[in-house]
């Protein structure tokens, strides 16, 4: 049987995507912002089981996606004059200057984040400059974590890089040995990123989230629970998603 993906809908109110593949074991989801509901079945698992299943854990997604819609969240940044922008978990007001020379992006005090433009920059261009400068400061961040993970949890990766995802903080190809890391970490506080680099490394040693990947990660940061609730109610923007 070939792997495959579709639709299930239960009643008038629940629609869930459904991805039968070659795993071992039932995988349930629900995806912010609109509470997406998604389940990773095995190849041998039918229909109606799929669908008991769903309905076992409907109070479950029911509290889940009333979180969803309860999150606050930000309006679309327009990268203008006293806006509000998050760094490593602080709110700062951006300052907006406009100079004849190259556009940079600089933090010098605890409450404003400078951005130094062209005259008649446009929106599209403010944003990816301060995204290159969130994605610089973010590499920052995760190499020195990387290296001290690794070590410590007894691994290796080929190569790590940073993207912007809608469905994950984080992801890991074991084959390949290597790491994607959602770029709004960046905006996050320090403790909750270095909890993603762990859960990702961790897949390194198990490749499902079982008992035994919730053994490591309570080994290696006992406090990992907390550090995910954290990081899901913190303010997210349209795009963020919760992992």
């Amino acid at each position: 049987m070939q792997e495959e993906e579709y639709i299930l809908t239960l009643g008038a109110q629940l629609s869930i995507d459904v991805v039968r593949k070659n795993i071992k074991n039932i995988h349930l989801s629900v995806y912010p912002p609109t509470g997406r509901v998604r389940v990773a079945v095995p190849l041998t698992v039918d229909d109606e089981s799929v669908r008991l299943f769903a309905l076992s854990k409907l109070s479950w997604i029911r509290r889940h996606q009333r979180n969803f819609v309860a999150q606050e969240r930000q309006s679309p940044r327009q990268y203008v004059h006293r806006e509000s922008h998050y760094f490593q978990g602080k709110r700062y007001l951006l300052r907006v200057f406009e100079h004849d020379a190259p556009p940079k992006v600089e933090l010098r005090t605890k409450k404003y984040l400078d951005v130094y433009l062209r005259p008649g920059t446009s929106t599209k261009q403010r944003h990816a400059l301060v995204h290159a400068w969130y994605r610089a400061e973010l590499k920052q961040q995760l190499a020195p974590l990387l290296t001290h993970w690794c070590e410590r949890l007894g691994v290796s990766i080929n190569d790590w890089s940073i993207k912007q995802m809608k469905t994950k903080w984080g992801a890991c190809n074991i084959e390949a040995r290597r790491i994607w890391f959602n770029l709004e970490l960046a905006k996050k506080p320090l403790p909750c990123l270095e909890y993603i680099v762990v859960h990702e490394l961790v897949h390194l040693l198990e490749r499902h989230h079982n008992a035994v990947f919730l053994s490591y990660m309570d080994k290696f940061l006992p406090q990992w629970p907390q550090l995910k609730r954290e990081l899901n109610a913190l303010p997210v923007s349209h795009s963020d998603w919760k992992y």
